[in-house]
């Protein structure tokens, strides 16, 4: 039942933020320009802990969509944007700067990405030992939130 419901909260911010740009184009006349020349970059990002995806509870989501500019619900839009960017939509060429020394304490983080990437799907599921590991690991200014 719980994998029920977190399926289809994720599902939900998954359509909100991909179809959700696209209720203002249908109100358009058919001699105006289009809304949008640029492919949709819509994301649903999740952090949660459990042993994987699985078993996680998310704890936190927030939408990010980056085309034409940066908007969502997460707190660092313009940069996260910026990131993926720079990685070409591709979630394990994301790799956070400097060396960072972390403890060996097992407390599983679970991160996933679902939507779409300058119009192709994506899906992203990882589970990292601890948080020190995940900031350590991707770009943190993704999943910091």
């Amino acid at each position: 039942m719980r994998n029920t419901a977190r399926w289809a909260a994720t599902l939900g911010l998954t359509a909100t933020a991909v179809c959700g740009p696209l209720s203002g184009a249908a109100l358009a006349t058919p001699s105006s320009a289009p809304a949008s020349l640029y492919a949709p970059s819509a994301l649903v990002l999740t952090v949660g802990h459990g042993d994987s995806a699985a078993t996680a509870t998310p704890e936190r989501a927030v939408t990010l969509s980056c085309a034409p500019t940066a908007t969502g619900t997460h707190p660092a839009a313009a940069e996260a944007c910026a990131a993926l960017r720079e990685a070409d939509g591709d979630f394990e060429a994301l790799t956070a700067g400097g060396d960072v020394w972390c403890t060996r304490e097992y407390h599983p983080v679970v991160v996933t990405a679902d939507g779409v990437w300058q119009g192709r799907r994506v899906s992203l599921r990882h589970t990292f030992a601890n948080e020190c590991e995940k900031n350590a690991s991707v770009a943190s200014v993704v999943f910091s939130f």
